[in-house]
């Protein structure tokens, strides 16, 4: 990726100079979008400046006035500021609970106030680590005629063998818009649209983001080209990370906390109270382990918990040095 990265470079230059519109476009993005779309087995691929921007460009290109947005409450920060800039009616849904889904989606369509009726969701979320119900929300979604999005910032390279969480399910034909992001399992930046080639025409005319701002320079573009060879080509990566996740989140629970709803590496580390949560964020880092404290208001108040990230690079070794250090300062903190 680095090889890639500097030869992209030397070739093209640090920018891409101007919008995608004008003559930002280079031949290394319609690459990139072509190998995003094969690879999530979508007819086209759209790549913007961040997984946040796609959010906000893709959601308001969308949906306006008149229309009715259907999102799960957890749902990432970018989708809520996204559904704002729609002026359309926001319903949120209690936390993958299907049948309150179900009756609103039921109430909204039979209303005959809205013109298009959406419903959002991340695909895994990031707080947790647990997984949305897609196949139910898509069965909802075909009943009452609903568009479906799904964010898969955190699918993206982890599941349906890196494709992420619609690939997992198998419903790649059957979700109408997919996010993902170039800056988490793929490890540079950026953030792209997967849907129909329709979908990405529309998008690029009316998508805000897209139309003003500079586009993704070419050396990340080509360190992305790089990393979804990667992913393509090979699991090793793959199925060393869920090996790690595994390793720790059974010792974890082991040692007798509590790693919450997740089923992806994603591995809260229950703590509660937000004060002690901070203090054991900073005991870890004090012995060397880095994860950070999420609390209020990122969580719900009282729900605070320590992030762990494995990734495939960590080393058994590192995986017990950490487990050892979540058993000391547990014991001190009097958690376990």
């Amino acid at each position: 990726m680095k090889e890639a990265a500097i030869t992209a470079t030397q070739q093209f230059g640090t920018g891409s100079g101007a919008v995608r519109s004008i003559n930002g476009t280079l031949t290394l993005h319609v690459e990139l979008e072509e190998k995003l779309a094969q690879f999530k087995g979508t007819e086209a691929v759209l790549t913007y400046q961040s997984g946040f921007n796609c959010n906000m460009a893709a959601i308001s290109a969308v949906m306006g006035a008149g229309d009715a947005i259907l999102s799960d409450e957890l749902n990432h920060a970018s989708i809520i500021d996204g559904c704002r800039l729609t002026k359309a009616k926001v319903i949120r849904f209690n936390h993958s609970d299907m049948d309150d889904l179900r009756a609103k989606a039921k109430e909204a369509r039979a209303s005959g106030q809205y013109s298009k009726i959406m419903v959002i969701t991340d695909g895994v979320f990031s707080m947790d680590g647990d997984i949305a119900k897609l196949p139910e929300i898509v069965e909802i979604a075909e009943a009452y005629d609903l568009i479906t999005y799904v964010d898969d910032a955190h699918g993206s390279g982890v599941l349906g063998n890196g494709a992420g969480t619609v690939k997992h399910f198998g419903l790649s034909d059957r979700v109408d818009m997919q996010i993902g992001t170039l800056s988490k399992a793929v490890g540079v930046v950026g953030g792209y649209v997967a849907g129909s080639r329709d979908l990405v025409d529309w998008l690029k005319v009316r998508s805000r983001p897209f139309l003003f701002s500079t586009a993704l320079p070419p050396g990340n573009i080509a360190a992305c080209i790089a990393a979804v060879d990667i992913l393509q080509n090979s699991k090793e990566l793959q199925t060393k990370l869920w090996e790690n996740a595994k390793y720790l989140q059974e010792g974890l629970r082991q040692l007798g906390y509590s790693t919450g709803a997740t089923e992806t590496p994603i591995t809260p580390c229950i703590v509660g109270d937000e004060a002690t949560t901070q203090k054991f964020s900073t005991r870890l880092y004090e012995e060397g382990i880095y994860a950070k404290a999420i609390v209020f208001p990122t969580v719900p108040k009282g729900t605070g918990r320590v992030r762990n990230m494995p990734t495939a690079l960590h080393t058994k070794e590192m995986l017990d040095r950490a487990l050892s250090a979540y058993e000391t300062i547990g014991r001190e903190l009097s958690l376990i």
